[in-house]
Parts: C-alpha cells; sequence; structure tokens
C-alpha cells in the first residue's frame, strides 16, 4: 500500500494537522484499517477506494472509526489533485456523512460539508471541570459539545482536562471564542477517541461556522484554530452547507509492507 502523509491546513511543513491517506482498489478488513490507523498514530488515517466515477473514503482515528473528518478528507483531496493527476477540478466522496465534495481553487482547497447547527445548554458541575476558563456560554452539537470562552488568550492559555473532557461522553469538546485578527478561534480536544488535542479540525467547524455566522452577522468567516501546531482556516455559511477552505502540503509518501 502507498501511504502519503499531509499536514492540512497550512502552507507550511510542520504546521496544521498530519494526517495519512492511504488510496486503494478496493477495501481490506476492518481490523487492518484501524491496525494501521493505530500504527500510524495520527490523528486521522483517511482510506479512500474508487466508487463508480467517484470515491468512497473511511476515516479512522488510533481508537475508532469516525464519520466525520475535514483534515484528512482535505489531505485526501490533495492527494487526488497533486500526486494522482485527478484532471477534474472537483472530487466528489460517499462517506458515512453522505456526499461531500473538494474543489481546488489555486493552492486552496474548499470543503462542501454538511452544517451542524449547534443547541444551547445549561452549563453543567461536569462541564466546568474540562477547563480552569469560565465557560460563558454551553452547546451541544451532532458530535461534539462547544464551549464558548471569553477571549483568544483564554482559548489559548487556559488548562484543559482530558479525563472531564472523555467523561462527557461525545466525541470531544470545543472551546472557542472571538478572535484578534480573525473572526472566530478554538481548540478541540478528543481525548475518547484517541485525540488528546487535534491540531486543527474541519469537522469541528461545521459546528463553530453557524454559531459565529449568526453571532457576527456574517456569512464568510476566518477562523484560526490555536492549537500548539496552528492552522488557517476560511469558512462560509451556505444554507444547510458550510464550505471550509485550506491548504495542505505533502510531508511524506511511503509504502505499507504487508508482507513483513
Amino acid at each position: 500500500m502507498t501511504i502519503y502523509q499531509i499536514d492540512a491546513f497550512t502552507d507550511k511543513l510542520f504546521g496544521g494537522n498530519p494526517a495519512a491517506v492511504i488510496p486503494l482498489d478496493a477495501w481490506p478488513d476492518d481490523a487492518l484499517m484501524q491496525s494501521i490507523a493505530l500504527e500510524n498514530n495520527l490523528a486521522e488515517t483517511a482510506f479512500i477506494v474508487p466508487e463508480g466515477n467517484d470515491f468512497r473514503i473511511r476515516w479512522f482515528t488510533p481508537a475508532v472509526e469516525v464519520d466525520l473528518c475535514g483534515h484528512a478528507t482535505l489531505a485526501a483531496a490533495y492527494v487526488m489533485f497533486n500526486e494522482l493527476g485527478y484532471a477534474a477540478d472537483i472530487i466528489r466522496f460517499q462517506s458515512r456523512s453522505g456526499w461531500l465534495s473538494v474543489r481546488r481553487d489555486g493552492t486552496w482547497l474548499i470543503l462542501d460539508f454538511p452544517a451542524d447547527k449547534p443547541s444551547p445548554l445549561e452549563v453543567t458541575a461536569s462541564m466546568k471541570k474540562c477547563t480552569t476558563a469560565n465557560i460563558l456560554e454551553a452547546y451541544q452539537g451532532r458530535s461534539d459539545y462547544m464551549f464558548v470562552l471569553s477571549d483568544q488568550k483564554t482559548v489559548r492559555e487556559s488548562h484543559f482536562d482530558l479525563l472531564a473532557i472523555a467523561a462527557l461522553g461525545n466525541r470531544g469538546v470545543i472551546f472557542t471564542s472571538e478572535g484578534t485578527g480573525v473572526d472566530f478561534v478554538s481548540r478541540f480536544f478528543a481525548p475518547a477517541y484517541g485525540i488528546p488535542e487535534d491540531p486543527v479540525t474541519g469537522s469541528a467547524h461545521t459546528t463553530l461556522t453557524p454559531y459565529w455566522s449568526n453571532r457576527l452577522g456574517k456569512k464568510k468567516l476566518v477562523a484560526k484554530q490555536v492549537s500548539p501546531r496552528g492552522g488557517d482556516l476560511k469558512c462560509e455559511l451556505s444554507g444547510d452547507r458550510v464550505l471550509i477552505s485550506g491548504q495542505a502540503v505533502l510531508y511524506m509518501k511511503g509504502e505499507i509492507r504487508m508482507n513483513s
């Protein structure tokens, strides 16, 4: 198997979020894909297989298969466009979250994902244990909780308790605030899924974008995930879809040898 490692949502090596991409002709056993993802020990490993004129994509963390992953989809499209010579400007992927598409616009790749409008929640004692910061608002998204904090410095510098986050029971928790020099910032933690902190989380922006679009009164937003690696995104709310744009760079190409 050929394997690519891509840094997604960045234009520089060692930034953004690394993802593995493995293009295949047919699906191997689920257990093998999970073992490969565990061996890679990246937040996500994406497997892609041709399906008619399009492709099917699946994503695995080191612990589980997930329903949606933005940065690994961006990475998969980067491989298709830049390494495998895919000629059209739009790639369509069938996934556990339905049809997804990625369009190239120069060096930028634009993900077309379903929007996830979060519902407000009361801030509970269990939620307060997740961070030393004061949680101003709490929301429930399709897969994650979203907690609104006071400002970018608080999102960047607060302590976050991984055990408390895992105990909440969702995929993970998004912490967010209005940004300095950007519209909003975020961090994302999913320890229950084998991801202590995800450097840049495309799927979280399907939740973040509807919230900040409504709060700031604008459809197009600039976002930054302020993890230690950091990442930059452009987001646009388009009806019941979210367009998430990012760049990517190739870090490594190699081979997985199954006969060793």
